[in-house]
């Protein structure tokens, strides 16, 4: 009897497998990741096997959209649309014959590869059986440096895998094993990026946005949410906290020399973030700063802004030039989004010419003049938070409870 092809995604991780004790949470949260990302295209089944992942797309009608979510969905090395058989040599070799059959590829090989040693056939004796079948089949040639098609099989003791298209997923670790961080986004182009580049390492990342209203116009929160919005379809649950810092800012151009300014700025805004940070469970601060992009980022303004933090800072960026950061954005989409015209709180009451090097003394100095508890608890407590998700509809995910079990575990030694 002819078996019958069961239309599956298959998916195969790398980072995850290295992980040895600890893979079992790691895995957990790449299922349920994928479970979330594929919440409104039902039905799709998550099915865990030795090494790989599998999703059921039996009856459901547009596996090319599942296929495009969970290519957003990080601790992924790899994704194929793939049919399922049984695992005997006379059903693979029908359902290899079926698939090739109306084709035309001018060369070809086979890889075929065992998941289990107590195959009757070796990988290579697999190759052999399977390459003369086609080539009884099809008018063809064998290539095994260069072929025209790839015939994958994978055989596991059940059922085996049979595919000819396998593309590259994002890699890195899933989205909530590695707890979660407090991003400082601005509408550039970079502070998104290195968002991106703390959820491809397992963080879930919560946002803070400056803004200058009154004083400046609302443009720059309408980018931030529309920034969110974008990088909520790799996290799937975001949290936006909107900060006013206008009014903090004009207590600062009253008060301190210009050079230092820019400094004293970020040094409000990454005080204000901890305090968000602390209340949201975050244990780092993540910017997108770039060592020698602007005056507030060479290396000792860098050293006087960290001296404000109590947490960490992460600067996923700090490495790399403009054009390295634009090319990420532009793969991301958020480009086209940072680069519109808006009004934001780093264009309100800047300095001409700010210091590239503020020494400690001179930062002291000028926060003596400064009301700095007060400046920082108007702007948390100003802060007025926004929730996004994705797909719509789906709601918050994880919930709390089980975002903090997974941050105390992923944390824990």
């Amino acid at each position: 009897m002819t078996p019958r092809l069961r239309p599956c995604l298959l998916l195969h991780y790398h980072e995850i497998s290295l992980k040895a004790g600890h893979r079992p949470m790691f895995l957990r949260h790449l299922r349920q990741n994928l479970e979330r990302a594929t919440a409104d295209l039902q039905p799709v089944g998550v099915v865990q096997f030795p090494g790989r992942l599998m999703l059921d797309l039996e009856g459901n009608p547009d596996p090319d959209r599942v296929r495009e979510r969970v290519g957003r969905v990080f601790g992924i090395a790899n994704l194929a649309l793939a049919q399922r058989v049984p695992s005997g040599l006379d059903s693979i070799k029908s359902a290899v014959g079926r698939l090739v059959e109306g084709r035309q590829f001018e060369s070809f090989r086979i890889s075929a590869r065992r998941a289990f040693k107590t195959y009757p056939l070796t990988s290579m004796e697999l190759n052999r059986e399977l390459g003369s079948f086609v080539l009884e089949r099809v008018k063809t040639r064998v290539d095994l440096d260069d072929p025209a098609l790839t015939i994958y099989v994978e055989v596991l003791p059940d059922e085996t895998f049979i595919y000819f298209d396998r593309e590259p997923g994002p890699g890195g670790l899933p989205v909530g094993s590695s707890g979660t961080v407090m991003s400082l986004l601005s509408g550039g182009i970079d502070s998104p990026v290195a968002a991106w580049r703390m959820m491809k390492r397992g963080c879930r990342v919560e946002f803070v946005h400056f803004h200058s209203v009154p004083y400046l116009g609302p443009t720059s929160q309408a980018k931030a949410r529309a920034l969110v919005e974008r990088l909520t379809q790799w996290q799937y649950f975001s949290r936006l906290y909107l900060v006013p810092f206008g009014e903090i800012q004009r207590e600062v151009v009253l008060s301190v020399p210009p050079p230092a300014r820019v400094v004293v700025y970020r040094r409000l805004m990454v005080r204000i973030a901890e305090i968000l940070a602390r209340a949201t469970g975050a244990p780092a601060l993540v910017t997108g700063e770039s060592l020698g992009q602007v005056a507030s980022q060479t290396l000792p303004n860098l050293a006087r802004i960290d001296e404000a933090a109590d947490l960490p800072i992460l600067r996923p960026l700090i490495g790399m030039d403009k054009q390295e950061i634009t090319a990420q954005a532009q793969h991301l989409g958020t480009f086209e989004i940072s680069i519109e015209p808006d009004q934001d709180c780093c264009t309100l009451f800047v300095p001409k010419h700010p210091a590239t090097h503020v020494s400690a003394d001179e930062i002291l100095r000028a926060e003596e003049r400064l009301n700095l508890d007060a400046l920082v608890r108007q702007g948390s407590e100003g802060a007025v938070l926004e929730t996004f998700e994705f797909p719509p509809g789906a709601g918050p995910y994880p919930s709390a409870r089980r975002a903090r079990a997974a941050e105390k575990e992923s944390l824990s030694p």
